[in-house]
């Protein structure tokens, strides 16, 4: 029997990406130690929100509690950007997990009623031909 938000696939997706930290984690000693804790911190708060928004009832309160899990991701990938110019974390492994975070930030947007948009050009950052937009048409902006 799953309690409602197990069902979600955001949070299924999101205590995936919290066993990879964890596992990630092990690793970080040192200089690292901050981003380590702050890592999992934001990486945790991510399928708490979820339980805790979609237990909610009233929708403004729902809202805020997906916000704050998107932020949350977010804040993740921010991280992991540290963790690649520290070298501490791979930039293909760093990459392949911000796609994950990217669909959980939309997922979440739809979840808490508002449109989720890139604000920059992935191209800009590379992209490598990923299609963020999900419609898997390649508009050739890479």
């Amino acid at each position: 029997m799953a309690i409602g938000h197990e069902k979600l696939d955001v949070y299924r997706l999101s205590i995936q990406y919290v066993a990879w930290v964890f596992e990630k984690v092990g690793t970080l000693n040192g200089i690292f130690r901050t981003a380590r804790d702050q890592w999992l911190r934001a990486s945790q708060s991510i399928p708490l929100n979820i339980a805790e928004g979609n237990g909610k009832t009233a929708e403004a309160d729902r809202r805020r509690f997906f916000e704050i899990a998107r932020g949350s991701a977010l804040e993740c990938a921010a991280i992991q950007d540290i963790l690649v110019i520290g070298k501490a974390l791979g930039k293909i492994e760093s990459r392949e997990r911000k796609v994950e975070l990217d669909r959980m930030a939309q997922m979440l947007s739809r979840l808490g009623g508002r449109g989720y948009s890139l604000k920059e050009n992935m191209a800009d950052h590379g992209n490598y031909g990923v299609d963020f937009d999900f419609d898997h048409d390649f508009d050739g902006d890479s």
